[in-house]
């Protein structure tokens, strides 16, 4: 079934997350982080997030960490100046 959307995915030029529940994590600059496609949280703390994905856990480190967004496909964490 892998091989099948590969092929699908490379044949209409589409990501592989989009077809599959593959996370995609994208760092925006240094204060914003956001994370598709995954199932739940697991730990929330101002030092700590943990974030449940189809293929595993995310840790998040830092200081001043909170959740700005979140929805059924993605989440985006803000580390506060």
């Amino acid at each position: 079934m892998g091989k099948k959307i590969s092929k699908i995915t490379a044949f209409l030029e589409m990501p592989e997350e989009v077809m599959t529940d593959k996370p995609r994590i994208t760092l925006l600059g240094f204060d914003k982080l956001v994370i598709e496609n995954y199932k739940n949280i697991l730990e929330y703390d101002d030092i700590f997030i943990k974030i449940n994905t189809y293929i595993g856990a995310v840790n998040i480190n830092g200081l001043g960490l909170k959740l700005i967004q979140m929805n059924k496909e993605d989440l985006m964490v803000n580390r506060k100046n």
